[in-house]
């Protein structure tokens, strides 16, 4: 679902700064090679990654679904000095193509791949965590925010992508539409959360950021 006219999101990617050449070439690399390319950030939602991690300046960011590193590498743009992506992806098809692309970035010291499940992996963290960013599977979004949730450093971040769901999320929901069910379920608890204060950005298919207190 396109929330925004097209001339208006045009209009938008017009003024925003052009992404970086490597990360242009992997935006056409993912359009013409793998499936579902439309999961891949993009131009507009990248810079915004990148604007946000400039200003925040984080010095750990946990993401979990790289996909073909689009956001991790954006991410990176941000990091203080000796920070580190660490960037999470179940799709082992993908690795060889990931590693690929950041091995040739600037910041390919400061990004470490995982492939597995990210629940696993989640719990081998144990250093606190200056932002944490979801953009896997939608079902497992609240596990990943009770399980996380005490490793965020105070003024840390949790951004999740896709949480207006193509706009499923103010629409009826199916009883087996598990995740739609758990993205509305994601919302209510950041925003229930006294912990935490929240905005939902309606940038593509939705930005909820939250900052712990």
């Amino acid at each position: 679902m396109n929330f925004l006219p097209e001339e208006i999101e045009r209009y938008s990617e017009k003024y925003t700064t052009e992404e970086p050449e490597l990360l242009a070439e992997l935006n056409r690399y993912t359009y013409t090679n793998v499936l579902i390319p439309r999961m891949l950030a993009g131009h507009l939602q990248g810079r915004v990654l990148s604007m946000l991690s400039k200003m925040i300046n984080p010095k750990v960011i946990v993401e979990v679904g790289t996909y073909t590193g689009y956001s991790a590498l954006c991410w990176a743009e941000g990091l203080a000095e000796g920070g580190v992506v660490h960037t999470i992806e179940v799709n082992d098809e993908l690795e060889d193509k990931i590693r690929s692309f950041l091995g040739r970035s600037e910041f390919a010291n400061q990004i470490e791949l995982h492939i597995g499940n990210a629940m696993d992996i989640l719990s081998g963290f144990t250093e606190p965590i200056d932002l944490l960013y979801l953009d896997a599977d939608k079902s497992n979004y609240p596990a990943y925010l009770n399980m996380m949730i005490d490793r965020i450093a105070p003024g840390g971040y949790v951004i999740a992508d896709n949480v207006l769901w193509s706009g499923k999320v103010v629409q009826p929901v199916k009883s087996d539409d598990k995740d739609t069910q758990a993205l509305i379920e994601y919302a209510e608890m950041v925003h229930s959360d006294d912990r935490l204060e929240n905005v939902l950005l309606p940038i593509r298919d939705g930005l909820l950021i939250a900052r712990k207190k």
